[in-house]
């Protein structure tokens, strides 16, 4: 199991390997993000724009646009590149609430 400080490296990971701006697979994409890590019992927050996933936090709020659950472990191998996103939620290693444009956008874009 990774600790709290180790999601929240994976978390700036990810941000980084996003499709980054003036990247067409990211562009005008406006939405809410969390990633509710299971086995830690923590919800990370942000905001993704324009490929930029930015203002993360571990602060409460509404439901999400897109909402990620996973295991911590799943997490960081996301974020390293170790796990597709696709194979991981076809599996059910990975859980994706986001509508179906959304989730065909992100797979390319991680």
């Amino acid at each position: 199991m990774a600790t709290p400080d180790e999601c929240k490296s994976a978390i700036a990971q990810l941000a980084a390997r996003l499709a980054g701006p003036g990247d067409r697979r990211a562009e005008g994409l406006d939405r809410s993000v969390t990633a509710e890590v299971t086995d830690l019992g923590v919800v990370f927050r942000g905001h993704l724009h324009d490929g930029v996933l930015d203002d993360i936090t571990t602060d409460d709020g509404p439901p999400a646009q897109i909402r990620l659950i996973l295991s911590s472990d799943d997490l960081v191998l996301l974020a390293v590149g170790g796990l597709s996103l696709g194979s991981a939620w076809l599996s059910g290693r990975v859980k994706l609430h986001a509508s179906l444009t959304d989730m065909l956008r992100l797979r390319t874009m991680i």
